[in-house]
Formats: C-alpha cells, sequence, structure tokens
C-alpha cells in the first residue's frame, strides 16, 4: 500500500516585486547589506547589480602573484686573453725636395714680389743662388746684369726661360708649366764706358732686390750694397771670385 506524505515547501519571493505590486515571483538570489537582506528574481537581480556596479565600480578580484624564479646563475668558461700582435715599425720616406727657380731681373707686367708669388704658387721655391734643387732660370729684363746667376745656371746647366717678351710669363703662370729651352746670354759688362751714375745706381738697385738687399728706392745707395755688386760683376777670367 503506497502511502502519500506531503511535506510542506517554503518558497522565497522577490522583495522588489512584492513592494512594487504586490506580486509573488520567485527569488533566485539575496542581497546582503549589513544585517538586512533582500529576495531578488532574476530580474531585479541584474538590474540591481547594474545600478551598484554604476554607483560603486566592479568588484576587484585578487589577484594570485606567484614570486619569480631565482636565477640560476651561468658559469662561463674563462678564455685565455689573445697575445696582441706585434708592431710593424713603419719607415717614414723622406720627403722630395721642392724645386727652385732663379728670377733674374725684372719680369714684365709684375713687380719684383708678385711675379715671385706667382712662381711660388706654382709650387717652386724662389732662391738667390742655384742648388742641386733648382730647375729653371727666368731671365727677366735686365737679368743679363746678374752675372752671378748667369755663371751659376752656365755651371749647373739650368735651363733657361727667356720672359722679356710681354706676355710669355703671364701665359706660362696661367698653363701652370715654367719650361726652359731659350739661350743664356753671355753677363752685360756694368762699366761701360759712357755709363751715367743714374743708369748704375738703378742697376745697383736691381742687382740689390734681385739679392734680398733692402735699399731705398732714392737716395744714398749702402757701400755693402755697391761693394757685393761689384764682386757680383767682375770678371771671373781675372781671377776674382763672385759673390752673390
Amino acid at each position: 500500500m503506497r502511502k502519500t506524505v506531503l511535506v510542506p515547501v517554503s518558497k522565497l519571493f522577490c522583495d522588489a516585486h512584492i513592494a512594487r505590486d504586490g506580486s509573488e515571483v520567485e527569488a533566485t538570489s539575496s542581497l546582503k547589506l549589513g544585517k538586512d537582506t533582500w529576495h531578488l528574481c532574476l530580474e531585479h537581480d541584474v538590474s540591481f547589480g547594474r545600478y551598484l556596479c554604476d554607483a560603486l565600480g566592479a568588484p576587484s578580484e585578487d589577484e594570485v602573484t606567484q614570486a619569480d624564479p631565482e636565477p640560476v646563475p651561468v658559469v662561463e668558461p674563462v678564455s685565455e686573453p689573445e697575445p696582441e700582435p706585434e708592431a710593424v715599425p713603419v719607415v717614414e720616406s723622406d720627403p722630395e725636395p721642392v724645386r727652385s727657380v732663379m728670377i733674374a731681373g725684372e719680369v714684365p707686367g709684375y713687380d719684383w714680389e708678385d711675379a715671385r708669388e706667382a712662381v711660388r704658387n706654382l709650387g717652386y721655391e724662389v732662391v738667390g743662388r742655384a742648388d742641386e734643387t733648382t730647375c729653371l732660370l727666368i731671365l727677366g729684363e735686365g737679368g743679363d746684369r746678374n752675372g752671378t746667376k748667369l755663371r751659376d745656371a752656365s755651371e749647373r746647366n739650368i735651363p733657361v726661360m727667356d720672359v722679356r717678351k710681354p706676355g710669355r710669363f703671364k701665359s706660362a703662370v696661367r698653363s701652370g708649366e715654367l719650361v726652359g729651352g731659350d739661350l743664356l746670354p753671355d753677363p752685360a759688362k756694368m762699366d761701360r764706358p759712357g755709363m751715367s751714375e743714374r743708369e748704375r745706381n738703378r742697376a745697383v738697385r736691381a742687382w740689390a732686390r734681385e739679392n734680398g738687399y733692402a735699399v731705398p728706392a732714392k737716395g744714398r745707395i749702402p757701400m755693402h750694397v755697391r761693394h757685393g755688386f761689384e764682386l757680383a760683376h767682375r770678371d771671373v777670367s781675372e781671377g776674382k771670385v763672385a759673390a752673390a
């Protein structure tokens, strides 16, 4: 014989529905604040949950952090230092000497310093006496009166570039080449008969400037300059030594 037993079942209804219209809707969750508890249906559970999130913000979740494992030391093998290569001595060669040029007389169209500066700009040194580096004699107006430089050119077989023709020196400077091949004149005799004192002084001053003496353009010429001029222009056949 089967016996039926009735067991009372209690239900919880949504407090929000009861407060609003008295309807009984089964509660699915509870909201507890302090000592008070409210039972809510699914609808009010969602709506009250959104309200609380907007007002208080989303609840934070506890983050579980794990400590990083301690690094395991890596023992690297110690390598022996490589021997330094032996230094190779550098043998520096002596620089080639700069070629030099002598200038005898006045270069047409150039003053004394400008002519020498033009030669230096081409890579030459300007010297008063020839040496092993001298490769050219530039012969200007009155250059035949400089017996010292003419004798140096003759004894060392130095080529001559005659620039007494106007424009010859300027063209050579523009082309960047100083080329010899002209005839070497005989030294002019400075004590020729009928030579005036003014002509002689002009010749002495020109010779002095070419050989590095400081002489005034006018006035008395120092005695040591005149003496050097006379020694430079003495005839070698007389057995006298020519000096610069």
